[in-house]
């Protein structure tokens, strides 16, 4: 994992990046806390962010002992525990639900019910981990 990280070579794309992961690191903590906010998506993006900028947060955010497991399962093809994947298909499909029922433009429910099935399917091909 550690030996994939390749900075970038422009310092201020490797800033942006940097920006951006803690950014999404702040992101990804809140959402552990509030219920609507979404962890995992947040961590990986961190990830993704400091895998490009910065070899000591990437290794700090995956190294973590808290955030590191979620960001390792999904790296290393472990998979989802199965309560993550009920909560986030529950909260995926409940908001959608309201959106498409406020959004009045047909061509917009249609492009948030088939990003809801495409990312639906996704998740339930993920391994299944069980709950802790």
């Amino acid at each position: 994992m550690a030996r994939d990280v390749r900075e970038h070579a422009n310092p201020a794309v490797r800033y942006a990046l940097l920006a951006v992961g803690w950014l999404s690191v702040a992101l990804g903590v809140i959402g552990i806390f509030v219920p609507v906010l979404p962890t995992t998506p947040f961590l990986l993006l961190a990830a993704a962010c400091f895998v490009r900028s910065s070899r000591r947060f990437y290794l700090w955010l995956v190294e973590h002992p808290r955030l590191g497991p979620w960001i390792r399962d999904y790296l290393e093809g472990n998979g989802m525990p199965r309560k993550a994947k009920v909560y986030t298909l529950s909260l995926m499909w409940a908001s959608i639900a309201l959106s498409c029922y406020l959004v009045p433009m047909v061509w917009a429910r249609a492009f948030m019910l088939c990003s809801a099935v495409l990312v639906s399917l996704y998740i339930l091909r993920l391994k299944t981990l069980p709950n802790p």
